[in-house]
């Protein structure tokens, strides 16, 4: 089985800024911005990208459904 890399993409017009997803981040790579979506919330945002791990945590405890989890094999040797 060939080892993956996951990434996240957070809907920030969806998202409320609850910060549900921020602390089940096992690796705590997700925060609140600091700037405001058009709907007047602190959207959560990916702040180190690469080292998501793809486990889900966040889009599972996300009650907005704002973030869509990604996995795709490591290219070795590139």
């Amino acid at each position: 089985m060939a080892a993956l890399k996951g990434y996240i993409v957070i809907d920030e017009e969806i998202c409320k800024g609850c910060g549900l997803c921020t602390t089940a981040c096992p690796v705590h790579i997700i925060e609140l911005a600091d700037y405001f979506n058009s709907h007047g919330y602190h959207p959560a945002v990916l702040k180190e990208p690469d080292k998501c791990t793809g486990c889900t945590m966040c889009a599972l405890i996300c009650p907005d459904v704002a973030i869509e989890v990604y996995r795709e094999p490591i290219k070795k040797g590139v």
